[in-house]
């Protein structure tokens, strides 16, 4: 026996059939989770490739509450745009409460198929607890969810902010400055507690971010305190810097009558505002989840109410 030799002992077994087996298994596994995972969306499972029912995502139909202001159209439009660009093949539609073209009726009767109807509208006022519904209950030819209203939430503070910003306003580096300064957030009003309570939140989150300076929610009608009356209640408090935040979607007769009251800044309506556009997304994301977790448990494809 030489060095190299190695020593006698039991051949080892051959593992070359059990190899091969293992691997063509692994083939099988791997090629069995492809085949499932293109079926899978991001939220919700697909029908499969041959069933297209279910593979254009539903339409997304900003509901605005329309204005005699021609700007308000053309801001509204701008804003569509943005949430365009941020989600490219998405169908996006406008429909209008009142006043504007389109008008909610015509735009839903002209779609087939699952849509989100998104108002564009700060709380649960009228118009989300009752217009949506009849008009959803108008279009019965269609699948539909109505996702949340836009407020309250950190992204309309931020918007809120920015514009604030942007119209100048900033808060004194010099001692005692914040402890000087107030916001008053105008909104256009609704005799619904929950429109209120909804206002009244996003004024604390608007507050929150800007440090702690305090923020009053105002009215342009049907509810109290008016813009004069709020900027009252913050100078008896000792606040002598006080801007107008404008709680609006676009230009109209409410934004402009409270920034003509503002006793100094007033910033813009929140408009095609990048936040907004995120928010509008936000809100349609919400809504379909929903709809697919109902979906799953009925086994039938289902757009319920968010």
């Amino acid at each position: 026996m030489t060095a190299s030799t190695p020593p006698p002992g039991p051949v080892p077994p051959d593992t070359t059939a059990h190899l091969d087996s293992t691997a063509q298994l692994m083939n099988q596994i791997t090629a069995q989770l492809s085949s499932r995972l293109r079926t899978v969306g991001m939220r919700s499972l697909r029908r499969p490739h041959g069933d297209r029912r279910n593979t254009r995502p539903p339409t997304l139909v900003a509901v605005a509450h329309g204005s005699r202001d021609p700007r308000a159209r053309d801001t509204v439009l701008t804003l569509l745009d943005l949430v365009r660009a941020l989600r490219p093949g998405l169908p996006v539609r406008l429909g209008h409460i009142e006043i504007d073209e389109p008008l909610l009726s015509a735009t839903l009767a002209g779609l087939r198929g699952d849509a989100v109807l998104v108002p564009l509208l700060f709380g649960r006022g009228h118009h989300v607890k009752h217009d949506l519904p009849q008009a959803a209950a108008e279009a019965p030819h269609l699948r539909l969810s109505t996702a949340l209203p836009l407020g309250p939430h950190p992204l309309l503070a931020e918007a809120l902010h920015s514009r604030l910003a942007e119209a100048g306003w900033r808060l004194p580096g010099r001692p005692g400055g914040p402890a000087r300064s107030g916001v008053v957030l105008a909104a256009a009003g609704s005799r619904d507690p929950d429109s209120a309570a909804d206002t009244a939140r996003t004024a604390g989150l608007l507050g929150a971010r800007l440090g702690g300076v305090p923020v009053l929610p105002a009215y342009a009608s049907a509810a109290g305190p008016s813009v004069p009356e709020a900027v009252a209640a913050l100078r008896a408090s000792g606040r002598d810097r006080i801007a107008v935040a404008s709680y609006f979607t676009a230009p109209g007769r409410f934004s402009a009558q409270c920034a003509g009251l503002a006793p100094g800044v007033a910033a813009e309506p929140l408009g095609a505002h990048p936040a907004l556009a995120r928010l509008v997304l936000h809100r349609y994301d919400e809504a379909v989840a929903a709809s697919a977790d109902l979906s799953g448990l009925t086994g039938e494809p289902h757009l319920a109410s968010a």
